[in-house]
């Protein structure tokens, strides 16, 4: 891990970051809060945990009697999204985001929600003020911010174009691929988003943990290849013979501790909807993370 950057860092002259302090082997430093805009009025993207000093550290970077206009979310994972309802109880800014915990799943998702678990770190308790469409324009005092819907990580996920930056959420970070277990990750839309912003051409991205990616397309190129080579580890696994979530996990993830075959085998359950979906493997006796799974 590199070096832990300041708590407070002004990026740019109109953008400062916050950083929470709830370091993990998940959140990397902690959880990014941005405060966007140079006037006495700032717009917050993903107030963090819920911790109350975490918030004072948001309030203490406003410009002496200056404001929070608007609270964006990323997501709703609790590191992301908990402390949205005591930011805005204490500014009187609304929260805005896609939905809830529940919004954005794809249909496939949706009905399998109840038969393969998932829901770490979901904060089902989140519900925003103002629902967010894809594409929607929120004018503000920072300027113009682009909402981008962009599933994979999770149902919900926004990232949020601002001048000629990307604020990336979970989705793309530099220090780590994205974590995608469903139902509320689905490896199908990740590539979809991935391609979204590699089209959209961003200047730099700002993620929800690590430091800024200052060379966006080589990342995203880099990421959809790496998952591209798990799908074909995967399928070649499954030639060899049927296989179990957690066996074909350990025969593809060959390089993790046992302590890391949980969370692991939620990016292959991810990959194996994808793959059953497009018809390119069977589940018996049907898709579920109980199932065996064999190539067509």
């Amino acid at each position: 891990m590199q070096n832990r950057p300041e708590s407070v860092s002004r990026l740019t002259p109109d953008l400062i970051r916050i950083l929470a302090p709830n370091p993990s082997p998940m959140t990397y430093w902690g959880t990014n809060s941005y405060l966007l805009g140079d006037g006495a009025a700032r717009v917050v993207i993903d107030p963090g945990p819920d911790l109350a000093a975490h918030r004072e550290a948001i309030l203490g970077a406003l410009p002496q009697g200056g404001r929070i206009s608007h609270i964006l979310v990323t997501h709703a994972h609790r590191d992301h999204s908990e402390g949205a309802q005591a930011l805005s109880q204490a500014t009187g800014a609304p929260v805005h985001a896609f939905g809830d915990f529940r919004s954005g799943r794809s249909p496939i998702m949706a009905s399998l929600a109840e038969q393969i678990g998932g829901g770490e770190g979901v904060d089902a308790r989140f519900r925003p003020d103002v629902a967010l469409a894809h594409q929607e324009v929120l004018a503000t005092p920072a300027g113009s911010i682009t909402a981008l819907h962009t599933p994979g990580h999770m149902g919900n996920h926004l990232c949020f174009h601002w001048q000629d930056m990307v604020f990336s959420g979970d989705l793309i970070m530099g220090w780590s691929s994205s974590l995608i277990s469903p139902p509320d990750g689905d490896a199908a839309a990740f590539r979809n988003s991935c391609t979204l912003l590699r089209d959209l051409a961003p200047a730099c991205l700002f993620p929800g943990h690590g430091a800024a990616v200052e060379m966006p397309e080589q990342r995203i190129d880099f990421l959809l290849t790496h998952r591209a080579n798990r799908e074909a580890q995967i399928l070649e696994a499954l030639s060899a013979r049927p296989q179990s979530l957690i066996a074909l996990t350990k025969t593809v993830y060959t390089e993790l501790p046992a302590t890391h075959i949980p969370a692991a085998a939620r990016n292959t359950l991810a990959h194996l909807i994808d793959l059953h979906q497009r018809n390119r493997i069977l589940a018996t006796p049907e898709l579920s993370e109980n199932a065996v799974f064999s190539a067509r």
